[in-house]
């Protein structure tokens, strides 16, 4: 029987639970959302008239969760109007509901008893066959199935989200000794496919797989800080992007996830384990202070960190553990951030911190000796593969390396005889696989990414793989040209790929080149072009230090030359001779959101940002930004007010340069086109979708389009709109006089220019001549390059 989700009933609101239901409903599951009745009214409700059997009253408690975790930011859902598929009930009345939904996921509280009790409940009402699920982050899956019936035992078992459900990827999947696999195979590729998430299959054992390790590496740090004679803020900036972990780094993250919550986990280990290290799970003097004083993190203002006054100014404090006071820190300054950021690459970055003589080395051997020591010992016990160690931790706590990932990227020979002399020895099947000729834990082999099997002493493909295509995999063989900003990766099936390498994947003359050689070889011998990158970002846009250099210079010629570039790069990916498909994810502004307009088909992640943000540095979009815009608004203008509203929110969303919260919301802001462009929530499986998209238009005999001539444009009609607006906005102190100049340039290409006939039919050519123009005029305005200077210079918008 294939088994089908269409409804899921999530019992408990809290956070997590409000979240949980949220992202179900942000994939189209019709969902309902359960808890508690109130037990007495409040002075409010009586002032009302209102009894305990008012149905507002009755579902107070899930009415209240609910909006408070839409009204959250981040954002739980991809688009506010998704809130609609969520029902909202309570445990007395509508329980039974659940015989009409697929799966019923419990997210209560961390209760043995209580977990109990409600399962009692669901299985008076369940229908047999259904999913049952808990998200426990650590109660034993086994002893919440005791009592259950066999049905219920057969299709339960864990299902843990992270938080934020939306936007942590891991999913983990905790089987009992009685969970059909069956169910275990249907979650793993449900989560994976559906809800977007990295799955791992983990033990039942004290906090799984994520939270053990991760938790570990946290305790360590907190217990060695003093020993290591580091500040809070000094680990911080060691223990963050630097080494491809979470800005928030530790002391910080510990402050957002609550310095309560971080406690109970530790101390749920620490009670429940005895491993080589339990030691380390002992709450440390200053954190048991922190707790009696109340300075839990985030929540309650202050922990490691907390804002303060100093001299007037707000400042960010942090806290001495040697005097257990609040002090101003210097920015941590170590020589040796500043010549390993300067390696782009993190596995050379790693080696070469682990390789530092300083302080700085003997705090990073000293932390990922001990991490490596930890986790070759959780295996077998938490997990019987290393894969599934490292993607917990990179789906989980964001790291962009697991620990056997890192390991092998210092070396596991060279670092295991490090570790013996440091007396920090690893676990035997280490020196095993070393003896049976293994060096690494990952192999690339044949195009495929294989880790080191304990059992067989042999290299396996890691499951599920061969649904997927990793850049990371095929770029060790299959480049087909490159440069220092991009490649050209042979996709198999006559598909190129256009990956960006540069900085935050902005695009200059070697992304342009990369591309217009894609076009060109796919044209020769290939069947199509798709355009994605596994970078955090998928393009942070146009390479603006370029442009204001030029400008600077006032290389006018040479500035128009390579905005002309850029739109005809742009241009050949429109009118190509074969399907051309973009597949973005991350932030997509500026130059990155042109090029993904300019294609075929757009296969947005639902995790895009997408904007043409070019008014904060003083220009409008000039890579053919402002043309499609046009264009597109040519397309659905019709008469009266809707043409005028119909070109306001397109001038709005240039003009504000609004950003989408979400690949949906950007179909609304005019980024994306309904009907054409699609979104799928599995970052793991975009890449080989959008190869199969651009395929099937290959397949179907792609024909390459005729350049437009035939735009209608509102020319003086808008621009009066256009105008008027702006000297409102500057009147009224809304906007500056140079805003105002940048407004009245985007309104003047927008519009088609100073033509009096509406609805006027213009080329695309005759649009990029207009948008070039003004992007050059606007980058010989001082307070443009004001404002690109700042943006270069400290990453913030000048608004002058």
């Amino acid at each position: 029987m294939t088994r089908r989700i269409k409804k899921v009933a999530v019992l408990g609101s809290g956070v997590m639970g409000s979240g949980i239901a949220c992202h179900f409903a942000n994939v189209g599951l019709e969902v309902l959302l359960l808890d508690i009745v109130p037990r007495e009214l409040t002075e409010a409700e009586k002032a009302k008239g209102l009894t305990l059997e008012s149905k507002v009253v009755r579902n107070k408690i899930v009415d209240t969760a609910l909006t408070n975790a839409i009204k959250s930011r981040p954002a739980p859902l991809y688009k506010q109007e998704f809130a609609k598929r969520i029902t909202t009930g309570n445990f007395d009345d509508d329980l039974v509901k659940i015989k009409d939904y697929d799966w019923v996921i419990e997210v209560v509280v961390e209760r043995l008893d209580i977990k109990k009790i409600v399962f009692g409940n669901v299985e008076k009402y369940r229908k047999p066959g259904t999913l049952i699920t808990s998200n426990t982050s650590g109660i034993p899956i086994e002893m919440l199935i005791e009592g259950r019936s066999e049905d219920f035992q057969k299709h339960f078992c864990g299902t843990h989200f992270f938080n934020p459900p939306r936007y942590l990827k891991l999913f983990e999947i905790i089987p009992s000794t009685k969970t059909d696999p069956e169910i275990i195979a249907f979650l793993d590729d449900f989560a994976s496919k559906v809800l977007g998430k990295t799955t791992v299959l983990a033990k039942d054992t004290p906090a799984f797989v994520a939270n053990r390790v991760g938790t570990f590496s946290i305790m360590a740090l907190f217990h060695n800080i003093k020993e290591l004679g580091m500040s809070i803020p000094d680990v911080d900036a060691l223990t963050g992007t630097l080494i491809g972990r979470a800005k928030s780094a530790t002391f910080r993250t510990a402050d957002v996830v609550g310095l309560d919550t971080l406690v109970h986990v530790a101390n749920g280990i620490r009670e429940n384990t005895k491993d080589e290290v339990n030691h380390l799970f002992e709450i440390p003097d200053y954190l048991k202070t922190m707790l009696e004083k109340g300075w839990l993190g985030q929540k309650a203002n202050q922990g490691f960190f907390k804002k303060g006054v100093v001299d007037g100014k707000k400042v960010f404090l942090a806290l001495n553990l040697q005097t257990m006071e609040y002090q101003e820190y210097p920015k941590a300054r170590l020589e040796v951030i500043g010549a390993a950021k300067k390696i782009d690459d993190l596995r050379k970055r790693m080696q070469f911190l682990m390789n530092d003589k300083s302080n700085v080395g003997d705090f990073f051997r000293k932390s990922f000796y001990a991490l490596f020591q930890f986790v070759s010992n959780r295996i077998p016990e938490i997990s019987d593969e290393v894969y599934r160690i490292d993607d917990g931790l990179r789906a989980g706590f964001g790291w962009q390396l697991g620990p056997f990932e890192n390991w092998d990227a210092v070396g596991v020979e060279k670092t295991v005889k490090e570790m013996e002399a440091a007396g920090v020895k690893p676990a035997q099947w280490i020196y095993d696989m070393l003896a049976a000729g293994a060096k690494s834990f990952y192999v690339t082999e044949n195009g495929s990414k294989k880790y080191y099997d304990i059992a067989s002493k042999s290299y396996k493909v890691i499951p599920g793989s061969e649904q997927k295509l990793s850049i990371e995999v095929l770029r060790t063989s299959n480049i087909v040209w490159a440069n220092k900003e991009a490649s050209i990766i042979d996709l198999g099936d006559g598909v190129l790929n256009v990956e960006f390498h540069s900085k935050m994947n902005t695009i200059g003359a070697g992304t342009l080149a990369a591309l217009n050689k894609a076009v060109d070889l796919a044209e020769q011998s290939y069947k199509a072009v798709v355009i994605s990158n596994e970078g955090e970002h998928f393009s942070a846009g146009a390479n603006v230090g370029m442009i204001y250099m030029l400008a600077i210079e006032q290389e006018w010629e040479e500035l128009a030359y390579a905005v002309k570039a850029f739109q005809n790069a742009t241009m050949r990916l429109r009118y190509s001779g074969i399907p051309v498909v973009a597949a973005p994810h991350g932030l997509t502004l500026g130059g990155g959101c042109e090029v993904c307009m300019h294609t075929d088909k757009v296969i947005a992640n639902a995790e895009t940002y997408m904007g043409l943000v070019e008014f904060g540095v003083g220009v409008i979009p000039g890579g053919g930004g402002t043309k499609e815009f046009a264009l597109r608004l040519g397309d659905e203008i019709k008469t009266g007010d809707v043409r005028v509203n119909a070109f306001m929110n397109r001038y709005l969303s240039i003009g504000q340069a609004k950003v989408s919260t979400s690949a949906y919301e950007a179909f609304e802001l005019g980024y994306l086109r309904p009907g054409i462009d699609e979104v799928v929530v599995s970052r793991e499986h975009q890449l080989a979708y959008a190869k199969k998209a651009a395929l099937l238009m290959a397949e179907k005999g792609y024909v390459q389009p005729v350049r437009r001539k035939d735009i209608k444009i509102l020319g003086r009609e808008s621009m009066a709109l256009v105008y008027v607006g702006a000297d409102a906005f500057t009147l009224g102190k809304y906007m500056s006089e140079h805003d105002k100049l940048i407004a009245e340039k985007l309104g003047y290409v927008l519009s088609g220019g100073d033509i009096s006939a509406t609805l006027t039919e213009v080329s695309e050519d005759y649009l990029l001549e207009l948008e070039r123009k003004a992007f050059v005029e606007l980058c010989m305005q001082r307070k443009t390059l004001e404002r690109m200077q700042s943006l270069i210079k400290s990453g913030k918008i000048l608004r002058n």
